[in-house]
């Protein structure tokens, strides 16, 4: 089973069984020596560093946006979802907009710490006058900040 590796992996002391993918950007992340050394060490037998496809990155943040989650999703997130896209890899993290973008593009999921996310579908509601909008922002009638609610 090929495995791609979100930065939280680094961070915790999960056992990495496999060949294993991430991305550059996730090793730009990697800010403490703990996580630098547990990179480098699978770095040196199993892990391959590279980046996605620039299609694959289309069609997450096509997912994303029919999820809602496209305002929350970083740069790195778009990365390791892509590249898991790709490979057809079990995508390793614990942040749940990853996985229920995973989960809408039919990537399999292992958790690391936390409960498995579920599929969810979010919408953005006027926190001012209840009106719902397709995107984060501000009210186009009062103003008010627009909040990310489920659904």
């Amino acid at each position: 089973m090929t495995l791609v590796l979100d930065a939280s992996v680094f961070f915790a002391e999960v056992p990495v069984v496999g060949p294993a993918w991430t991305t550059p950007s996730v090793v730009g992340e990697l800010a403490d020596l703990h996580a630098k050394c547990r990179f480098e060490a699978l770095a040196a037998t199993m892990l391959t560093v590279r980046e996605p496809r620039e299609e694959d990155l289309t069609r997450v943040e096509a997912a994303a946006l029919a999820t809602g989650d496209a305002g929350v999703l970083s740069a790195t997130d778009r990365d390791i979802l892509a590249l898991a896209l790709e490979l057809a890899a079990v995508l390793v993290t614990d942040d749940f907009a990853i996985q229920n973008v995973a989960h809408r593009l039919g990537i399999e999921i292992r958790s690391i710490r936390q409960r498995p996310a579920r599929a969810i579908r979010w919408r953005y509601r006027c926190s001012g006058c209840g009106r719902y909008w397709l995107e984060p922002g501000d009210c186009q009638v009062c103003g008010a900040p627009i909040k990310r609610k489920l659904k």
